[in-house]
Formats: C-alpha cells, sequence, structure tokens
C-alpha cells in the first residue's frame, strides 16, 4: 500500500510518500480500508519531534474515515461497513491514518450511518467531535454572547457552526491575528471579528469562551468572562501546553467556570448523534481545502500558513 512515512522529526519534507507492506489483522484489531482523513496541529507538533513519547518511523494521523476491509470481530463489524476512528495512540504508539490501510484497535473503531460524501466525512470526526464537546459544555443559552479564540482554525468553524444550529441568536465573535482574515470570519458567519494576539483589546465581556489557543491566552480570556460565564479550554494552538503556576482560586474570577473537553474519549453513539445534528440542520461541513495521498506534505504546509482558513482534509478517492 502507500503511505506517507516519518522516519526522523523534522518539516514537511520528512512526510515521505512511499510503499509499504499492507498490515495484517491480527486478534483485537480490524483493518481499515482509509478514504480519508484530516490534517490536525496535534500531527504538525509530532512531526516536528514535540511528542516525546513518539518513536519514528511512523505513520502519522490522529484520525481517519473509510471502512472496513477486514476485521478480527465479525460479530461486530462487517466487510464494507462505513466506520470512523480517532485518537487514542492512533498515529502515535502505532501507525495512524495517512495511508491507504490502517490496522487499528476494535475498541477505536466506531461504525457511523451518514449520508455525507466521503469528503466531507473526512473534515467531520476529530474537528466536529472536539467542538461538539465544547459546544455542549458552554451551556448555550439564547442570546448568549460567544467569543471563540482561533476562529479561523477547523475546530473554531466547527463550533461557530454547531453553535448558530443550536442556538440561533447567539451573537458570537471570532478573534484572528491577521487583519484580512478579519473580513473572512465576518464572510464565513461571524457576528464581529477582532484582531487579538495574546491580549484581546478593550474590556468586553463574553457569557461563553472558546479557548483555542491554549495557555497562551487562558488568563487574558478569563478576564474577559462575564459573571455566571463559562471558559472551555481545549485547543493548544499557541505551542504552550501548560499554564505557569496556574492558580484556579485567583486566576479563576469569581462567579466564573473554567471547563474542558478531552477528545479522545468518545463513543459510537456519541460520534452518531453528532453527525444526525449535522445532517438535520444541513450545516456545510466540506473542507476548506483536499490534497491528495501523495500531497500530504503540501497540506503539512498550508495548515502551517498564514493563508490557511478552516479544515484541511486528504483523500484516497475521489469520492
Amino acid at each position: 500500500m502507500k503511505a506517507i512515512v516519518v522516519s526522523h522529526p523534522g518539516g514537511p519534507e520528512v512526510l515521505e510518500y512511499r510503499e509499504v507492506p499492507t498490515p495484517t489483522v491480527k486478534e483485537g484489531w480490524t483493518l481499515m480500508k482509509v478514504h480519508g482523513f484530516g490534517i490536525n496541529h496535534s500531527e504538525i507538533f509530532t512531526r516536528r519531534g514535540d511528542s516525546p513519547s513518539v518513536h519514528f518511523p511512523r505513520i502519522l494521523g490522529i484520525e481517519a474515515v473509510g471502512e472496513v476491509a477486514e476485521t478480527s470481530a465479525p460479530s461486530l463489524f462487517h466487510q464494507g461497513q462505513k466506520i470512523i476512528s480517532i485518537m487514542g495512540e492512533m498515529g502515535r504508539d502505532f501507525d495512524g491514518g495517512y495511508a491507504e490501510y490502517a490496522l487499528l484497535p476494535n475498541t477505536q473503531i466506531y461504525p457511523v450511518t451518514t449520508n455525507l460524501s466521503w469528503e466531507e466525512l473526512a473534515a467531520v470526526p476529530e474537528t466536529y467531535q472536539t467542538a461538539y464537546g465544547i459546544v455542549t459544555a458552554l451551556q448555550l443559552k439564547k442570546d448568549d454572547k460567544v467569543l471563540i479564540r482561533a476562529a479561523t482554525s477547523g475546530v473554531g468553524q466547527a463550533c461557530l457552526k454547531l453553535i448558530k444550529a443550536i442556538e440561533p441568536a447567539s451573537f458570537v465573535t471570532g478573534t484572528t491575528r491577521s487583519d484580512k482574515k478579519r473580513h473572512q470570519l465576518i464572510d464565513a458567519g461571524f457576528d464581529d471579528a477582532l484582531v487579538a494576539n495574546e491580549v484581546l483589546p478593550g474590556d468586553r465581556k463574553f457569557d461563553k469562551i472558546v479557548e483555542l489557543v491554549g495557555p497562551a491566552t487562558l488568563r487574558d480570556s478569563l478576564k474577559h468572562v462575564a459573571p455566571f460565564g463559562i471558559v472551555n479550554m481545549t485547543g493548544e494552538l499557541g505551542d504552550k501546553w501548560t499554564v505557569d503556576d496556574f492558580d484556579p482560586v485567583y486566576d479563576v474570577p469569581n462567579y466564573a467556570y473554567l471547563t474542558g473537553f478531552q477528545s479522545g474519549l468518545t463513543s459510537t453513539e456519541e460520534l452518531q448523534e453528532m453527525i444526525d445534528l449535522i445532517e438535520k440542520n444541513h450545516i456545510d461541513v466540506k473542507p476548506e481545502k483536499v490534497f491528495k495521498l501523495a500531497e500530504t506534505a503540501k497540506a503539512h504546509e498550508y495548515l502551517e500558513g498564514q493563508q490557511s482558513f478552516g479544515k484541511v482534509v486528504v483523500m484516497n478517492s475521489e469520492e
């Protein structure tokens, strides 16, 4: 089969497109025929060598969509069944989705029923499952004023679409570091957009804040949450992994709430519920940019560049 192999850490050029043996099914595992997968910032971090537990060579990819090619659990799965796999140690402890086939633990195989195209479905698993968890944690109310930091990211865009589907009256503001992208956010459906790096301009307060930049801006976001508001910190797009000397008693304002969402914890039922919501509300989940497997290095370059806006996927098929 063809796959993208990383033999040592580095830039996008270390993503080598080459032929490797197709995995053989073993007890407790299922072979997925991969139709497509999303590109995630965590995979860029791993490619750079910023994931100490990952040993090379490795086929990256923390998510994939496709169908069952062969399984050790015929009572659970059948050949040709439409499936999703995300997270766990996929693409880290064992080879992931950057390939034509992926051998995955049966516990990480999630059958789904959907009318979405393969290209649309490839944009959904990690991005929308994360966004769905974030938005659920926000406990949205009518007319909430919501802030999404790093709003141009795939998860930021997904959060906007889910928020508007669940509570259309919400007033959603997005942040970006680029003045040019500010106008793109408005065109994408945001009610307002702010240009901000680590500090938000002004002293506006928000009922709900989606913190996708992460530890680099969390303290600043907490200064802008309204009484009894909620801040959800799930992303780490600011390339910082921890909040130094964080004291929840002093750093979280009185009468405010701080929560998070671990996207690795999911179930078939939760994923199906999310997909049903997308289809019921006709949410446009088409990816912003689509690449072929052989172009995965270009996909990484694009996502790392200043021009990216939304979800980037790689497809094995033309479907």
